[in-house]
């Protein structure tokens, strides 16, 4: 990469800091990493080679840091940020992975002016099992990274985009945005952080918050939610002999692999897109009683037929 960032922080330095710290560090020769986190887990950070440099203080962290990776729960980021404005370099980008933009934004665009500029991102990636003991250099290979940048441009362009409206157009119409907000406002680090997730080898997609916040609902808070909820009806039809999970295969461990993710992590992702993630279930419920209701009859044929077409287009974005 040219002109690559030379230090990075990363507050929060479990399973997606981790990650990011050591795909960036196979990207970025030479980078120095400074973490911030709990005392246990940056010592096994520091232990594993993650980080250069670990900080009991964020703001030691944040010193000279031109790119700072904020992995913090939804609701901790948003009020670090403050604190993070405050502490970063003027020529630093400050960029999140949240799970949930639109609160996350709207409380960088209040503390965000000259100077530091924010990033909103999302990197699709993840692990059932949390903790910086899963974290790899892999993790967001072949993974889309969504990202939202609601400033304006140079000449007045307003940067929040919302996707076209594809109601109708079925699985197939799915392309990645090409939207690139930097080539308009010559800001170089936004540039530079494109190439850094491309070097990830993720998949950058540009899109509002309120975009963002409604697909991911149903492209990951409902399945997270769906594995929940399977779990829970499988376990309560246990009996003393095992049955029916002592008849499980591999199917039912694939469908569950998201029912190891623990409550903590998803709390507040929850609480910040309920509306988004009621309207997700409330359509599940509506397909799964259509499938109730039709189980004796051909429209079963048509509804496994449109479930297949998903598949094969997830199938091939990999």
């Amino acid at each position: 990469m040219d002109a690559p960032f030379a230090r990075v922080a990363v507050a929060g330095t479990g399973l997606i800091g981790g990650s990011f710290a050591l795909a960036a560090r196979q990207a970025l020769p030479g980078v120095r990493i400074a973490g911030w986190d709990k005392p246990t887990v940056l010592q096994q950070a520091l232990e594993r080679g993650i980080i250069d440099t670990a900080h009991a203080q964020l703001a030691d962290a944040l010193a000279g840091a031109e790119l700072i990776f904020v992995a913090l729960p939804v609701g901790v980021t948003i009020e670090q940020l403050p604190a993070i404005a405050r502490d970063a370099a003027a020529n630093a980008l400050v960029t999140d992975a949240a799970s949930t933009k639109r609160e996350v934004c709207a409380a960088a665009q209040k503390c965000f002016g000259g100077g530091a500029r924010f990033l909103g991102g999302h990197p699709m990636a993840g692990n059932e099992i949390s903790g910086l003991a899963s974290a790899s250099a892999e993790l967001f290979c072949g993974a889309s990274y969504a990202l939202m940048e609601t400033r304006e441009s140079n000449d007045g362009t307003d940067l929040a985009f919302r996707a076209r409206d594809a109601a109708g157009a079925g699985p197939h119409a799915i392309k990645p945005y090409a939207v690139k907000p930097y080539e308009n406002n010559n800001d170089p680090r936004l540039a530079k952080f494109v190439q850094l997730v491309e070097a990830m080898g993720a998949r950058p997609l540009w899109m509002d918050p309120q975009t963002h916040d409604r697909a991911a609902a149903f492209v990951s808070h409902l399945p997270q939610l769906l594995a929940v909820a399977l779990g829970g009806v499988v376990g309560a039809e246990a009996d003393a002999t095992g049955l029916p999970l002592a008849l499980a295969g591999r199917g039912l461990r694939d469908m569950l692999r998201l029912a190891g993710s623990p409550y903590a992590v998803w709390r507040d992702i929850l609480l910040t897109n309920t509306d988004n993630v009621d309207l997700a279930l409330a359509r599940l419920c509506q397909a799964i009683e259509h499938l109730r209701v039709n189980l004796r009859t051909l429209a079963m044929q048509g509804e496994f037929a449109s479930a297949n077409d998903v598949y094969k287009v997830l199938r091939d974005l990999q």
